[in-house]
């Protein structure tokens, strides 16, 4: 996704401002060594060495991918997916009498009985703004009149109206956007002429040379933008219009959401009673869906069959992935989180990891309810803090470890930002990562992670705080399978109490667009890194029954 810092450059910064790295970064950085290979990962290698040297035996675990979806035929997945042990693969009968027929895979809570499945979906600011249209856009409100809840629902919504006024300077700012994807697209099209090719990178380009004068402009022109955009050398010319065209797209349905409600896809194609909690039967067996790629680069970073000799090596060496879509392209819906999550809890998985956010979460009830249903059945949550540059400390994230039933945080709840290092991008902390002193527990890697992609048995790199939330899912059923005994509360303990702490002088900027130094420190609870090899030094040697429990941390 191109998220709001990286076009902030582009809009705000002149010509020049950014080039192509130098030194080609490794693949499978995310997994080495700060002391070893002087890049901050997370010291995977060392950790199994460490496991192997205590002669550990892993135990299998499942880990749930709460997702867009999931290509079951990738040559370095199918072999780590989770199967219903209980069900028999498509022969329509619902085995187990769970209530989900033939979900051999997990369950897509985005599809239809006759096999179809949400794309898109609109933004959740914008479904509670029309949702709650008519009780409060021409009536007087006394707040004071208003029980608690209709009252958190009528603020609710005011701030749903607030952030539909869009400024004129962002109507600009994307009318600036769609000149520059025009010109990209013109300067594309001389490209594929001249090269003789549909498709090719940044680093190709570079190295071809034109013949013609239009040539020569086009490549100038096209190169211009992508180090203006920061996009990786090795992106396709394909991946990056088409990402720069959905947030064009994405943007205009934004701009007409406060007068034009959001199309219900959701009644056509799934047909559920979405405001009843208890019409939960709904959906069907395509985990894969129409749009399985950020999943499926999840699912690769998790758990990707390690030493195959092929693609690429996850984090966890002996799990299992069950396939859970609920992300369409938009925001999903609070109601299919709670139930994938129950779905999750129900089927045996110990650790759920869920790479996605939203601003608003009208029926947060129901997702508190399921986070604690999980609490209590020791499964851990692994949650991405989001890729807004926002300090979660003062801006809501959902979901979050805050059950408003209970009043009271999950302890079975860790939220992830995502890290760089100072040789990939400029600094520590990704440009875009959400951070918070408070509410953001750990970082890990989370800028130029390869993994798997979906059709033809692809990889390639994405970045986000979702691609850093799967190492800790996989660093979590590292913990689990090796050292079985521990909890979801003692996972998380380990995990915090184990990250390495980079040295203080170490370049950080605070996410955004002011390019403030700051201490990385003062992003996260922890102040650290993910580590493997710490962590399972600590669960080596962890007693959760006791109260004074050790510490272990390394500083560069």
């Amino acid at each position: 996704m191109i998220c709001r810092t990286v076009l902030a450059i582009l809009i705000g910064c002149g010509f020049g401002h950014s080039s192509f790295a130098q030194t080609e970064t490794p693949k499978g950085w995310h997994l080495l060594d700060p002391e070893a290979n002087q890049l901050f990962g997370i010291s995977l290698n060392k950790a199994y060495d460490f496991l192997a040297a205590k002669n550990k035996k892993p135990q299998t675990v499942i880990v749930a991918v709460l997702d867009s979806g999931v290509d079951t035929t990738h040559e370095d997945l199918k072999k780590i997916l989770w199967r219903n042990p209980k069900e028999i693969p498509n022969n329509g009968i619902d085995d187990d009498n769970n209530g989900y027929i033939d979900d051999i895979y997990g369950w897509n809570f985005l599809g239809g009985k006759n096999g179809k499945s949400i794309k898109k979906a609109g933004d959740e600011r914008a479904r509670v703004y029309h949702r709650f249209k008519h009780l409060y856009l021409s009536n007087p409100i006394d707040t004071n009149q208003l029980s608690t809840k209709d009252k958190t629902q009528y603020q609710m919504w005011v701030k749903a109206a607030k952030e539909l006024n869009f400024s004129q300077e962002e109507m600009m700012d994307l009318m600036f956007i769609e000149v520059t994807a025009k010109a990209l697209k013109r300067h594309d099209k001389v490209l594929r002429q001249e090269m003789g090719s549909e498709e090719y990178t940044c680093e190709k380009l570079e190295k071809f040379e034109p013949t013609t004068k239009t040539a020569k402009d086009a490549k100038l022109g096209f190169l211009t933008v992508m180090k203006m955009l920061q996009i990786d050398p090795d992106e396709k010319n394909t991946n990056a219009l088409k990402e720069l065209e959905e947030y064009i797209d994405g943007k205009k349905i934004a701009f007409e959401s406060k007068d034009i409600a959001p199309p219900n896809y959701r009644q056509e194609i799934v047909g559920d009673n979405y405001f009843d909690f208890s019409d939960k039967f709904y959906g069907n067996n395509d985990v894969m869906g129409p749009g399985p790629t950020h999943g499926t680069h999840v699912s690769g970073i998790i758990g990707a069959q390690r030493n195959n000799s092929i693609g690429v090596d996850g984090v966890a060496d002996q799990v299992k992935i069950m396939t859970l879509r609920i992300v369409p392209d938009g925001d999903e819906y609070d109601k299919d989180v709670a139930l994938a999550i129950r779905y999750a809890v129900d089927h045996g998985a110990k650790i759920i990891n869920m790479s996605f956010g939203k601003s608003f979460s009208p029926e947060k009830a129901w997702v508190d309810s399921a986070v604690k249903y999980a609490e209590l059945k020791d499964v851990l949550i692994v949650h991405a803090s989001g890729n807004d540059a926002e300090n979660l400390d003062s801006v809501e994230n959902f979901p979050n470890p805050w059950l408003i039933p209970w009043k009271s945080y999950a302890k079975n709840y860790i939220t992830v930002g995502a890290s760089s290092d100072p040789s990939i991008g400029p600094s520590l902390a990704a440009d875009f990562s959400s951070y918070g002193k408070k509410n953001v527990d750990v970082f890990a890697p989370g800028v130029k992670i390869y993994s798997t992609i979906p059709e033809r048995n692809n990889y390639g790199n994405l970045k986000g705080t979702s691609m850093a939330t799967p190492i800790v899912s996989g660093l979590a059923a590292i913990l689990k399978s090796y050292y079985p005994q521990l909890s979801a509360v003692d996972l998380k303990s380990i995990i915090e109490q184990s990250v390495y702490v980079p040295a203080k002088e170490i370049k950080c900027i605070k996410p955004g667009l002011e390019q403030v130094p700051v201490s990385f420190s003062e992003l996260s609870k922890t102040g650290g890194i993910v580590n493997a090899y710490n962590a399972v030094k600590l669960a080596q040697e962890y007693k959760s029954t006791t109260t004074s429990k050790p510490t272990v941390q390394s500083k560069k």
